[in-house]
This record gives C-alpha cells, structure tokens and sequence, in this order.
C-alpha cells in the first residue's frame, strides 16, 4: 500500500502536430480516490488513456501497478470506464455484461453485483441502445467494475446521472478505496473535487497542481474549489 499504484515522469503526447500533455509528471497513492478536473480539451483523456496504455506517447514513462503501462498482465488489473460508452447496443444490459465478464474471465455472479452498484436493476432487460445517456454510461461503469480490478480509471462516470445517483456512485467509489482499491475519476464539475481525497488539476496539458481539495484551498486562500483552480490559472 505504501508504493504508488500510479507513477507518471515527463509525459509528453503529440497529437495532429499539438503538444496536449506537456512534461507531466505525478504519483497516485494506492487505495485512494483521486481525481483528475480541468476544463475540456486540458488533456484529461488523453493522460488516462496514457495510464490506460493505449495511448501513444512522445516521450516520458508511465508506471502503472510496478509495471510500464500497457503490459499484458495489467489487462485483469485495471477497470477502464470511457467518456463514450464501449458497450454493444443491440444488447440488453445483462447480455452486455455477461459477455464481458466471459472475457475477463469474472464469475457469472459478478454481472448481478454490476447491476445492482450501478443502479441498474430495473434496466437488465433493456436493450442498451434504448437506455438513456446516463444509463448508458452506469452500463459503462459496470464493465469496468467485473473482476477485481486494482486500478479503476473512470473518466466522468457520472455525466448525465441524477443527484441522488451521483452520491450513490461516490459513495460506492470510496468505499472501493477502502477495500484497497484505486480510483482516478476525471471530471469538469468542481462539485465533485471536494469528494476526492487527493486532486490533479490540468489546463492546457500542464499540471498545475496536486494536492489534497483543503490543501488546494490553504494555498491559494480560495473560499471554494472553483475559485481555486481560477486563481492557480492566473497564477501561472
């Protein structure tokens, strides 16, 4: 618990001739829920695809789980939500689910958990093309929680979701933490930050912070979150 699941020095990512990560650098803790905010176009998916390995980068390294990213044997390790759901539509969500858990190789039983921590129980048999954007995206979040991941990269799971939901999301992602899990969740609504137990800011593909939400608002004598990455902004 006391090794960085995530370990990220000098990243640099190209992409159609723009520089969109610029000398990044970072560590996240294991069994922490950290997230990653900035506004669009700062570099958010771009780095968690970087951590994901799928990503082709300039230079830099990325150390995921004491291995580079992209290993192989990170494939079971790391659950991967996408902003744009990767789902089959003509299926109902319990068929989606089911051939996913097959492939990773996760017990039948794992597909009722899914369901159930995702609010998704009256939607099971509903084919998922016909699911809502926010339904579609907790059947995105589903996948990547079948197994046992170490690692959850999410990237804004809770887009579209309802207040209530959303707090029913957050609380199921701390309590992951507290099993040990490790969860970096981007997202561009600061309501969310103060949620984290540890925050990177991103604008304009540099890191501009990272710190704990309370730390964050110390430094920068800020009253909230919001005001706090708008002074960091300026700062620069």
């Amino acid at each position: 618990m006391d090794e960085p699941a995530i370990v990220v020095e000098g990243l640099r990512v190209r992409r159609g001739g723009q520089e969109v990560l610029r000398d990044v650098g970072l560590t996240v803790r294991r069994g922490t829920v950290t997230g990653l905010l900035g506004p669009n176009g700062s570099g958010k998916s771009t780095l968690m695809r970087s951590i994901v390995g799928v990503q082709i980068v300039e230079s830099g390294q990325v150390t995921v789980l004491r291995r580079p990213a992209g290993s192989p044997e990170l494939r079971r390790r790391i659950g991967y939500a996408t902003q744009d759901p990767a789902i089959y539509a003509d299926l109902t969500v319990t068929e989606g689910l089911r051939y996913f858990a097959a492939v990773l190789g996760a017990p039948p039983s794992d597909v009722d958990r899914v369901i159930t921590q995702t609010g998704l129980t009256a939607s099971g048999k509903t084919v998922i093309g016909r699911l809502s954007g926010g339904q579609r995206g907790r059947a995105n979040l589903a996948v990547a929680l079948l197994g046992t991941p170490e690692l959850l990269v999410l990237d804004e799971p809770t887009v579209g979701s309802d207040p209530e939901l959303r707090d029913e999301l957050w609380q199921l992602f701390h309590h992951l933490a507290e099993t040990g899990v490790t969860l970096l969740i981007s997202s561009h609504v600061m309501d969310e930050a103060a949620r984290c137990d540890e925050l990177l800011l991103l604008h304009q593909g540099k890191l501009l912070a990272q710190a704990a939400p309370e730390v964050l608002r110390e430094r920068t004598g800020a009253p909230d979150l919001e005001q706090a990455f708008l002074r960091l902004i300026k700062g620069r």
